[in-house]
């Protein structure tokens, strides 16, 4: 068996109140030392600047067309004319009074304005402050005063958000609109001293010659809010050091393991740019010449624009994975029984030669041109790697996409605060299945043991909180020295994640320290790794397991399946809309039971499965603040917006 990291420091025992610490691993890639930011490039916007001196004339900003309501085709802006836009954005900027350094918001969802506003902010040294498109006012007005942002760009649609908090936002002078603005918002803003502008007007603030002011490695980038499971955002600092050496080792990676981006990839632009994954992958593929298309913001439409863009790179969260996954089965399983038996034998032969280290491409050329071609045009019929990160992607699932995608598939690890990606797998690897690859070129990770529920970082299979130190991790957090004291630890970074490193030194994700509790016969309950497992049941689409110290059992918030409840329900002459059926006693009764039959095929304890299940006719969405940008659980929030389900449910499984 390959091994894929290097040992560089021996493990620690116990001493005081300080845990155990097992060794301390980079990857074979960085056996001679961290990869660092290179010589000559000082911040993100000389990526983009030497990308426009190469690639003039490529395209690199693509919307779609909307005539009568309807999208048409891409229309796209080349890097010149991009970086042009740029520097009259950044110039119209400092005549508005804002200085290098000086903070500046974007609100908004994806679009090409999003990425010229940041750039233009590069181009004169100013720090950006993301504000994610689904943030309601106050959680906006909380960013806007602590990071103390002086300029915001405004998606049209959330001007009204916007105006909201002005009279509680002094520091906030200049708004800007990503589109139009009416005379109505203008003199809203005017009223409270603000001076409001369309795009256009902005640029058109530009001066002839504004010089560019020089940039330093180590001044701050941008200050980006973390969405938080729970209370306040907290603004984690990146300075160019860090998101220069996160992209760098993107293309360090690629060059050892598989085939680097290139002026002739596209990308679809859809997960956040306000979150730190996409934005570096973003910032990449300007690196690199690539062309960025923009989804229209809608999710009904996403895969109406992965048809019209056909992109050749695609990096999602495992929920979108998920739903890709289960489309493409329902396919599959309507088909006829000859096409079903042909799948099947394709599937196992190709799933045996990846076994076997067969290359994504050299595994099943056969079927891949008869058979699951057919699959790949589902994400546009060019995709050659798919990126996956935010939560742990479900081996099932990766293992069917790496069967029928014909694409190579990654799976990352990484955190605001060590900007995107710190564990990668690696392409082409079949044993990285399941895991979330190598520490990247640029960090060293250890385990620290968390004995208290069971985790040894010394023991045969090595388990516990996953910690990192090296040259792509954040700075602090804005104003809060305070909370940096919790995590960062004799120089360690605490990830709050608990992983288990595989014989070949690739992690896997186990748990979450913080998600972790205890029912009331003391029995401990790790509720991600239960999630993730009843997941894999077929009714549901979404699953939230509740539990506490003054309970002895778990129930559960499920969003089941649409087609599959109507067809148990067709099945069982149980007649009513997809919400009535819902709220049917049998309708629960069965979910529970095929719930409960997916955790005793997996093997989970007795105290792990489920006593009694709310149907949710309504996925868990921002709207409601029940889930974050990626997806992840909101579980305070869960609890507040269910408490009274939750309550029920006790009760009636207490009667039984």
């Amino acid at each position: 068996m390959e091994i894929y990291t290097i040992q560089v420091e021996e493990g620690k025992p116990t001493v005081g109140n300080k845990p155990s610490c097992g060794p301390v691993y980079r990857c074979i890639y960085a056996k001679d030392g961290l990869l660092e930011s290179p010589v000559g490039i000082d911040s993100p916007w000389d990526f983009f600047s030497e990308s426009v001196k190469r690639y003039p004339k490529n395209q690199m900003l693509g919307r779609r067309r909307v005539i009568d309501g309807k999208a048409g085709n891409y229309v796209w802006q080349t890097y010149e004319g991009a970086y042009e836009v740029a520097l009259k954005i950044g110039s119209a900027i400092r005549q508005t009074g804002v200085n290098l350094g000086d903070c500046c918001g974007i609100y908004g969802s994806n679009c090409p304005e999003w990425l010229i506003a940041m750039e233009a902010c590069n181009s004169q040294g100013i720090c950006y402050v993301p504000l994610y498109d689904s943030l309601g006012p106050n959680a906006v007005e909380f960013i806007i005063n602590h990071a103390e942002v002086s300029i915001a760009f405004v998606q049209e649609n959330k001007m009204h958000s916007i105006l909201m908090c002005l009279p509680r936002c002094a520091r906030l002078k200049t708004i800007v609109s990503f589109g139009m603005v009416t005379g109505e918002q203008k003199k809203e803003a005017e009223n409270v001293g603000v001076s409001c502008f369309s795009w256009k007007e902005f640029v058109f603030m530009a001066t002839a010659n504004c010089k560019l002011p020089p940039k330093k490695k180590d001044d701050i980038c941008t200050i980006m809010y973390t969405s938080g499971t729970t209370g306040e955002p907290k603004g984690v600092i990146l300075t160019n050091k860090a998101i220069i050496a996160e992209v760098i080792n993107n293309e360090h990676l690629l060059l050892e393991t598989d085939k680097v981006f290139t002026e002739e990839d596209s990308y679809l632009s859809f997960l956040p740019l306000a979150h730190v994954f996409d934005q570096i992958m973003e910032i990449y593929c300007i690196y690199k010449g690539a062309s960025i298309g923009f989804w229209q913001g809608d999710v009904r439409y996403l895969m109406e624009d992965i048809q019209e863009l056909k992109p050749t790179i695609f990096c999602g969260v495992p929920r979108v994975y998920d739903r890709i996954y289960t489309g493409i089965n329902q396919k599959i399983s309507s088909g006829g029984l000859s096409a079903r038996m042909s799948f099947s034998l394709a599937y196992v032969y190709k799933l045996q030669n990846l076994r076997r280290g067969f290359k994504q491409d050299e595994a099943s050329p056969f079927f891949d041109r008869l058979i699951f071609n057919k699959i790949r045009q589902v994400t546009g019929g060019r995709v050659r790697i798919m990126i996956s990160g935010a939560a742990p992607l479900p081996r099932h699932v990766e293992e069917f996409l790496r069967v029928t995608t014909c694409s190579v598939v990654i799976q990352g690890y990484g955190l605001t605060e060590s900007c995107s990606g710190c564990f990668t797998s690696i392409a082409n690897v079949f044993s990285m299945m399941g895991t979330v690859g190598v520490p990247a070129a640029t960090i060293e990770a250890r385990l620290e043991s968390v004995l208290e529920l069971g985790y040894d970082a010394l023991s045969d299979v090595p388990r516990g909180e996953i910690c990192l130190r090296g040259n792509t991790l954040f700075s602090g957090y804005h104003k809060r020295a305070d909370l940096l004291d919790e995590v960062l630890v004799d120089g360690w970074f605490h990830t709050g994640d608990i992983g288990e490193w595989q014989p070949n030194g690739a992690m896997k994700i186990i748990d979450r320290k913080k998600n972790i509790f205890k029912l009331s016969q003391g029995e401990y309950v790790a509720v991600e790794v239960l999630e993730n497992t009843y997941m894999q049941c077929p009714l549901v689409t979404s699953v939230w397991v509740y539990g506490n110290s003054f309970e002895s059992f778990l129930v559960s918030v499920v969003v089941p399946e649409k087609n599959s409840l109507e067809e148990w329900a067709a099945a069982n002459k149980v007649k009513g809309s997809f919400e009535l059926l819902c709220m049917h006693p049998e309708a629960r009764k069965h979910v529970l039971e095929e719930l409960n039959y997916t955790a005793r095929k997996h093997q989970l304890k007795g105290f792990e499965m489920l006593k009694a299940v709310h149907l949710e006719p309504r996925p868990f969405d921002m709207e409601r603040d029940l889930i974050t940008p990626t997806f992840k659980l909101k579980r305070p929030q869960l609890l507040k917006h269910f408490k009274e389900c939750i309550d029920g449910l006790y009760r009636e499984a207490k009667v039984l």
